[in-house]
Parts: structure tokens; C-alpha cells; sequence
């Protein structure tokens, strides 16, 4: 952890508390800036009139009281009982208030001390104001994390001096409203890539308030107001959040979730696999922000990954999400559950109309159509005729048409159907300009989705991944799951291993030499991993995709532009986030290496913000074994 520095007036104090194991992180300590954000030390109030009241303040009160205070600040975040009781007055007047009112006295706050620490506990844009004589007024916002529970306020405290030195005479603490933003940061000294493709900016500022950008840029060009608090990053690098455009959260991460891959049911019932899901996305959304991913796009799943967004969209400790719901499919696929669909069959034309008008009245976010080859030259006209009818409806509704298809033939259709996004790769040949001049007319973004198909591979080679996916972002839970894969029982034959990874080899050349042309043509890219599949578990499985696309032979500018604006324009959202352009959503993250070198810097994330909120990579990391 890099040492920061503080200074008189402490602009920053950042304080991550983690069960077991106490770890500290100053938000940039990556260290202060040099500029209060509060009045100079020693300001005093007018004498007052009442001769029975104290004095004129003096500047050592302010630097006395501020040192208390971080020691008041500095024993939470160390659990230490003592210490953190050493710093109250001893007496029946001490006074402590909250939402449940005012309670009185020492004892009381003796008996409950240490009983629950926070699991976090950020403490910023600290200020202290002397009073008079020996009383001094200080206060700040905090964050609080308890029991997976985030809740942002602001604490107040009086320190009084007193014949045993400076004390806590009074202490408030209160939660602050639902959807209150948070308070206005200004990030300090770090070399900016704003997401459009633009030359990087050294020696930048990114300042933010109510969770928007507000100033990007040099400088000397960024005025940071007084009321910001500013988080100096020389030396790092700051771009937009990622942006993961091919998502879904109704699987799993490993076969459990995808029993036509390869069935489980006996001992992973596919039910239990999906209720889990359900009950429990949260673990998925932090796995994601600790990778640095501050939006997805879930293009296909059960009806209730439409009910994620809203909360999602609210709160800053999850990505935001856009949602296409069910699939329409041209297979009459069995992977869904008693009471509920994840693929709606496109048997008919009536079939067709009804599902779409089902998903466009939900609300959906888009239409996605599962558009499979088949051989038979009735059934695939068939197949066609219903693609183009979903899009002409999708389109009267001005709702974006989403297609899944891996050739060319069922690439171009896609494009003539006004597909918006193509979510995999062409991978049976390559691309020919009829279908590059088509995509570029309909303005298709393509997202290549290189790995997904490494997972299927490992899977039937019974590999579990190793330590490149990023551990410390993967819940437990998906971990041990993943950590199964090698005692999966069934071994296949050495020969049609060879030649399945003779195939997967061919098949990845191909995708690769695809993307080269179609990136060099002009058509936007989107970075997107199909996360949910086997062993393409959420969160980190960006880095692996984006590292991909390099190897592909795209630049290091290129992925961050596909990962951030692109990402943006194929969740249709290119005007909200996706760039550090002013007006846009102060979602981002900052990073220790260059990644205009090499596009593996991205996992040497130190912070990531989503609506302005500052998260460090530490306080969303998973416990390790």
C-alpha cells in the first residue's frame, strides 16, 4: 500500500476495516493533496461578549482537537477498544445522539464499545472549527459498511480541553436520505484517458459532484472547489469504468448453471442453481465492480434479471445494469424451469408477435434473438422471415435488436434485420465487405466475445482455472464451484481431445483474423465476455477477454475505447456513461500501471467510483482462503 501524507487540516482519512484482518487504504494515499478542504487552521469567531463564556480560540486548539480526531477515527478502524474509549470524556455529560435520539453519560458507551466494528468505515472531507478557547467543532461524512449494508452520513463531534488533555464531549451520527449523492471529490495529478480515443492528459483533474463528472481535464483548466475533496493520484492513470456489453446473470459461472453442456442435475440440481441466482445476484455485482466494471449489459436470462436494474441504477456498490429478459430462439430449447422462461420458442409467426410484444411491454431493455444455424434451406427461411419480423417490431418500438449468430450468413441477416449488436464473433469464415458494408450502413456494434469458448474447453479437459481470472474478485461460493472442475468424473478420450483442441485453436484464428478486419473497417467493438458460462465466471473474466483482443492484435487505445464508449453505445447508453467527459456519470477507476502500454495494467486497479463514489480495490475483494 502506498504511504500517503498528511497535512495540517487531514484533507482525507481512509479507513477500510476487514473481518479478521484490519487493512488501511487512504483513497489516494495514494495520499492527500496539498489544499485544505476546510477554513485555515487558527480562523477564529469574534470575541464573544459574555464574560462567563471561554476565550478566543487559539490554533493549537485546532491542531490538538484534530489530532484526537484522527485518533478517535484511527481506533475504529484498528478495533481497539482502549484507545477508541480514551478519547471520550469521562463523565456523566458526555452526550451522544442519532436517529434514536439523545443518550447521556460515559457508562453507557463503556458497556457497548467494541461490541460491533464497522466491516468499513471511509471517513472523508474532515474539517474542524475552533469555537472559543479550548472548545472546538469538527465534523465528516462518512461510509459504513456493516453486515453487507452501505450507509453514507455525516458524524459530528465537540472536543473539549480538558485537565487530562482533549476529549470527545459530544458525538453525532447520522444517516443521510436515500439516493443522496455522494459529497463532491476531485481526483489530483494522474494522467487521464478519457474514453474517446483522445491523446492521454497528464498531470489531470477529474472532479466530481452528485455523482457526475463536472471537469475533466488539465489542471489548470479544473478549478476544484473548496467543497471538493481532493485525492491526489500522481503517478497513476484514470479512464471510465469497463464496460462488460455481453452478460447474464441467470447462470452460474460453471456447469452447474449450463447443464446442456455438461449435466449435473444429479448432484447440482439445475432449480437450486437458479434459486440461488435469484436470491442472491449481489455477490455477482461486487465481483464485477472489483474488476473494475462499473456497467453490464445482460443480454438474455429469466424475467427477473429485469427486476435488477433498479437497484442497480440507485445504488453505487453495483454495476449498472440494462437487462434484454428473456431470449427469443430459433430452437425450442429446454433449459428453462417449470413456472418460467429463459428462451421463448419462435415456432410460428403468433408465437413471434407474442413473445415480443411480451418482452417490449415489460419493458425490456431489448430484444434478443438466439439465432441458430440450421441445414435445412425451409427451416432456415423460416428461421429468417421470424428474425426480420422481431426486428421490425423492436424497431416500431425503438427498443435495440440483439442477435447471437456465428456465421457469416446468419451475421448478415442479423444486420439486415436491424440487428444493433452482434454479441459472438463470425467464426465459421471470414468476414467479406458485403457484410462490412452492411454492418457500417445499419451502425451494428460487434462484440467479439473471444474467451467464452476457453471455458467450455477447460470444462471438457476437467481445468479449473487458476489464479489469471483474479480470485479475490470470484465470491466463495463460485470459487469452490469453480475449484470442482478437476474432479468432475468422465475422462474424455486422448484423441478426440487433441482434436477438439485442435478445433478450438482453428476456431479462436479465425475469430481473431475477423476481428482484425471488421475493427479495421471501421465497425464499432464492444468489449464483452459472456459471463455466466462455464468457467467465463462474472467480474474478472474481462480482464482475460480484453487481453484477448490485444493478442488479436487491437492496441491497448482501441480495447479501453471498445471497453468504455463502445461498451456504452451497445447498451445504448453512449450519452450517460462510458466517457470522462463532463455531464457524463462519474464511473471510472484508476489504475497503478499503464495501460496504453500493455491492456494487462487494467488488473493493477487501485480505485474504482461508481456515481462518484470512491471504492478501493482492497474493500471489494473477497476474503482469500
Amino acid at each position: 500500500m502506498m504511504g500517503g501524507r498528511l497535512v495540517a487540516g487531514l484533507l482525507l482519512l481512509w479507513l477500510l476495516v476487514s473481518p479478521g484482518s484490519a487493512q488501511e487504504a487512504e483513497v489516494g494515499g495514494l495520499g492527500s493533496a496539498d489544499r485544505p478542504d476546510t477554513t485555515a487552521v487558527g480562523d477564529t469567531l469574534p470575541p464573544p461578549q459574555d464574560p462567563e463564556f471561554p476565550g478566543p480560540p487559539t490554533p493549537a486548539d485546532s491542531l490538538e482537537a484534530l489530532e484526537l480526531f484522527r485518533e478517535n477515527l484511527r481506533s475504529i478502524h484498528q478495533r481497539d477498544r482502549g484507545a477508541y474509549l480514551s478519547t471520550y470524556l469521562q463523565s456523566p455529560q458526555l452526550l451522544r445522539s442519532g436517529p434514536q435520539g439523545l443518550t447521556r453519560g460515559y457508562e453507557g458507551l463503556a458497556r457497548s464499545a467494541g461490541e460491533s466494528w464497522p466491516d468499513t468505515l471511509v471517513a472523508t472531507h474532515l474539517q474542524v472549527t475552533p469555537l472559543a478557547s479550548g472548545i472546538v467543532h469538527g465534523s465528516y461524512q462518512y461510509r459504513v459498511l456493516q453486515d453487507g449494508r452501505s450507509t453514507r452520513g455525516v458524524s459530528e463531534r465537540i472536543f473539549l480541553h480538558t485537565p487530562d488533555g482533549w476529549r470527545i464531549a459530544a458525538t453525532s451520527a447520522f444517516p443521510s436520505p436515500p439516493g443522496t449523492p455522494p459529497p463532491s471529490f476531485a481526483l489530483v495529478g494522474g494522467t487521464l484517458v478519457d474514453g474517446t480515443g483522445a491523446p492521454p492528459v497528464p498531470d489531470a483533474t477529474v472532479i466530481m459532484e452528485d455523482g457526475q463528472i463536472v471537469c475533466s481535464g488539465p489542471g489548470e483548466e479544473c478549478a476544484v472547489p473548496h467543497e471538493a475533496h481532493m485525492v491526489d493520484v500522481s503517478g497513476h492513470w484514470i479512464i471510465p469504468g469497463l464496460v462488460d456489453a455481453h452478460v447474464h446473470f441467470s447462470q452460474t459461472g460453471w456447469a452447474d448453471g449450463r447443464p446442456d453442456a455438461l449435466d449435473l442435475r444429479v448432484e447440482h440440481p439445475y432449480s437450486e442453481a437458479v434459486t440461488r441466482l435469484r436470491h442472491n445476484p449481489t455477490r455477482f455485482f461486487q465481483s464485477y465492480l472489483c474488476a473494475g466494471v462499473t456497467s453490464v449489459f445482460d443480454v438474455g436470462g429469466y424475467p427477473w434479471t429485469w427486476e435488477l436494474r433498479e437497484q442497480a441504477w440507485a445504488t453505487p456498490r453495483t454495476p449498472r445494469i440494462a437487462a434484454a429478459g428473456p431470449l427469443l430462439s430459433t430452437r425450442d430449447h429446454w433449459l428453462n424451469l417449470p413456472g418460467e422462461r429463459q428462451f421463448l420458442h419462435m415456432r410460428d409467426r403468433d408465437a413471434v408477435r407474442e413473445s415480443t410484444e411480451y418482452l417490449l411491454t415489460s419493458g425490456t431493455d431489448a430484444v434478443k434473438v438466439w439465432y441458430l444455424p440450421v441445414a435445412d434451406s425451409a427451416e432456415a427461411g423460416r428461421q429468417r422471415e421470424y428474425l426480420e419480423l422481431a426486428g421490425a417490431w423492436a424497431r416500431g418500438a425503438r427498443v435495440p435488436l440483439i442477435v447471437h449468430a456465428t456465421t457469416l450468413e446468419g451475421a448478415r441477416e442479423a444486420v439486415r434485420a436491424g440487428a444493433h449488436l452482434l454479441v459472438h464473433s463470425v467464426e465459421d469464415r471470414e468476414v467479406d465487405d458485403e457484410f462490412l458494408e452492411l454492418a457500417r450502413r445499419a451502425g451494428t456494434t460487434y462484440t467479439p466475445t473471444l474467451t467464452v469458448y476457453d471455458g467450455y474447453h477447460r470444462l471438457q479437459r476437467r481445468e479449473a482455472p487458476g489464479d489469471e481470472l483474479e480470485n479475490r474478485c470470484i465470491d466463495p461460493l463460485t470459487r469452490g464451484l469453480l475449484e470442482q472442475t478437476a474432479e468432475i468424473p468422465g475422462e474424455m478420450a486422448a484423441d478426440e481431445r487433441e482434436a477438439r483442441a485442435e478445433a478450438h485453436a482453428e476456431r479462436r484464428i479465425q475469430m481473431a483474423r475477423n476481428l482484425r478486419r471488421i475493427h479495421a473497417a471501421g465497425i464499432p467493438v464492444a468489449v464483452g465476455t459472456d459471463a455466466g458460462n462455464p468457467l467465463t465466471p462474472h467480474g474478472p473474466s474481462i480482464f482475460a477477454e480484453m487481453e484477448a483482443m490485444q493478442e488479436a492484435g487491437l492496441s491497448p487505445m482501441e480495447i479501453l475505447v471498445a471497453a468504455t464508449a463502445n461498451g456504452a453505445r451497445a447498451m445504448d447508453r453512449a450519452e450517460v456513461f462510458g466517457t470522462l467527459l463532463p455531464g457524463m456519470a462519474a464511473d471510472l477507476v484508476v489504475v497503478d500501471q499503464n495501460p496504453l502500454e500493455d491492456i494487462s495494467a487494467l488488473r493493477s486497479l487501485r480505485l474504482i467510483v461508481r456515481g462518484g463514489e470512491i471504492f478501493t480495490r482492497d474493500e471489494l475483494s473477497f476474503p482469500q482462503d
